[in-house]
């Protein structure tokens, strides 16, 4: 094995051999542990095949790994005919301002699928003052760890505004200054979301200008690609814009949360590994992330309302609303975005506040309800307020194709929302143990090692988070202990607030924040900081 192999990516069965001899010795292996976890079938994150192994937990790390037959420990769990991995690593997700909130921080719905490590701050969102979120976040005691990104939509929106327009010289440098800031302050990457208001005003240079910022730090750069679809460019030519940032600012790059969105590109999926393939071929980091559903979730106006007519923001929007000639340009793009979204039957409302009652339906039931077109139905939610969907546009065919990549890694793209509040994407409550029984026990798409390496080493290589992702001696003690035949997802798009089932204990920092399949009153999460332990 390379000496340079850096040691979170060590396989458990050069650990187990480096213990065996550590413990000869006498310098690692304790008689006595925190926790002591026995005979489970242990998955180390590498993709490795699962090995039988106990595990001797002392404060907030992996003490030893291996046949521990004479160790005591002050809590002792029977992992017998079940599995042990790695605490899964959510590398795309909005919980952001939730975990915030003492009230959600706990993060339950999280912890019950399996994850001990979010990422938050995507699309380019969340704010450019990541101290002053670091101290939020750390204040309300998060129940899982934390990791932050810098959102190039906020820093364009603090410089620029929602101006359509290229930065000067000296914007663009304020620009990279509030990027370097925000990497100073522990940001493990740029996120980018140039499908959104402004991101969709940038040109690639600025991506690339801002992405070396972060690449002086070792940092990496995700992008909700400018077009999932075919809205503009094309879902081929977006993803290729990807690989243009990583390859010119030298960076890893991730095309997060990949698809193929809307009937008018089903199929190209192949033509996107490939290309991808190719890139990586020609020595470019390029991985990509992915939920495991068939629709995705945005904003109504995000989805529908041409780019142009978002300039300004929501009242420029209802300006050009109310203006005869622009409000009839609007409606028949509309139409169009519409129709990439495969139609109004394949809309479904999950949050406005204006009228609860409507949410959870499909957008075709609303205008048959109010007597009037679907498109106009929409407009007259934007024009009060707008409205968060859920809209059905993948092909399962894609969906597989993109899963079965090596440089596929899983995550969640959702929300950590109140029992009961709107009717999210089930996304929020179930994509990792939906992967494992749908992705893996049910259809056999990938193996439970592939899935589990999707959901832990990986992640913690491309993402730079040392120490998780991995279960060794020395690794932090973020460990899930799962019935393999219990595993599943419960949320559904109609009835989306239950929790998944079938991780049995999930430890943070070796601190157990579920029981026998229950969440506990600790909160053992930190808000990670790019390259600190």
């Amino acid at each position: 094995m390379p000496l340079s192999l850096p040691p979170w990516r060590i396989p458990l069965s050069v650990a187990r051999f480096a213990c065996s001899v550590l413990c000869t010795a006498g310098v690692v292996r304790a008689a006595s542990f925190d926790v002591l976890i026995r005979g489970g079938r242990v998955l180390d994150g590498s993709g490795s095949p699962w090995v039988y192994a106990d595990l001797g937990i002392t404060g907030d790390r992996i003490e030893a790994v291996g046949k521990l037959t004479d160790a005591t420990a002050k809590q002792v769990i029977d992992a017998y005919g079940l599995h042990v991995a790695p605490g899964f690593i959510d590398g795309h997700a909005h919980a952001g301002p939730a975990l915030a909130r003492r009230e959600l921080a706990a993060a339950a719905p999280l912890l019950a699928q399996g994850i001990t490590t979010t990422f938050v701050n995507h699309d380019g969102s969340g704010p450019v003052d990541l101290t002053g979120q670091r101290h939020s976040l750390e204040t309300a005691r998060p129940g899982l760890n934390i990791a932050q990104l810098i959102g190039h939509n906020s820093v364009r929106t603090e410089v620029l505004g929602l101006e359509d327009r290229a930065p000067t010289d000296a914007e663009l440098g304020r620009m990279a200054a509030l990027v370097r800031r925000g990497m100073e302050a522990g940001a493990f990457g740029l996120s980018a979301g140039p499908f959104y208001t402004p991101g969709n005003f940038s040109k690639t240079e600025e991506h690339v200008a801002l992405a070396r910022v972060a690449a002086e730090f070792d940092g990496f750069y995700t992008s909700h690609v400018r077009d999932e679809g075919n809205y503009t460019i094309g879902v081929v030519a977006a993803v290729d814009e990807v690989i243009r940032v990583a390859r010119e600012a030298r960076l890893p790059g991730i095309v997060t949360h990949i698809k193929a969105l809307g009937p008018g590109v089903w199929g190209q999926s192949g033509e996107i590994i490939r290309h991808i393939n190719a890139a990586r071929d020609d020595g470019v980091e390029l991985f990509a992330d992915q939920y495991p559903y068939d629709a995705s979730a945005t904003g109504l106006a995000a989805a529908l309302v041409p780019a142009w007519a978002q300039e300004g923001g929501a009242a420029a929007l209802h300006g050009r609303l109310a203006n005869s000639e622009t409000f009839g340009r609007v409606r028949r793009e509309m139409i169009e975005n519409l129709a990439r979204r495969a139609g109004a039957a394949n809309i479904q409302i999950r949050i406005f506040k204006p009228d609860p009652s409507l949410e959870g339906l499909r957008l075709d039931e609303i205008a048959r309800r109010k007597l009037v077109e679907p498109v106009d139905a929409a407009i007259e939610m934007i024009r009060a307020g707008g409205a968060s969907i859920v809209s059905f546009n993948m092909n399962e065919r894609d969906i597989r194709a993109f899963m079965t990549q090596p440089w596929t890694m899983t995550c969640s793209d959702g929300e950590l929302v109140a029992m009961g509040e709107g009717v999210p994407h089930p996304r929020s409550y179930g994509p990792f143990p939906r992967k494992i029984r749908r992705y893996v026990v049910e259809e056999k798409v990938v193996t439970l090692e592939q899935a589990v390496h999707s959901m832990t080493g990986l992640p913690a290589t491309v993402f730079r988070v040392p120490g998780r992702g991995v279960i060794r001696p020395g690794a932090y003690a973020d460990v899930v202990v799962f019935d393999l035949a219990a595993v599943r997802d419960r949320a559904t798009y109609e009835k989306p607030h239950q929790i998944s089932e079938g991780m049995k204990w999930v430890l943070v920092n070796g601190r157990l924040a579920f029981v026998d399949g229950k969440p506990t009153d600790l909160r053992a999460g930190r808000v990670l900081a790019r390259g600190k332990p």
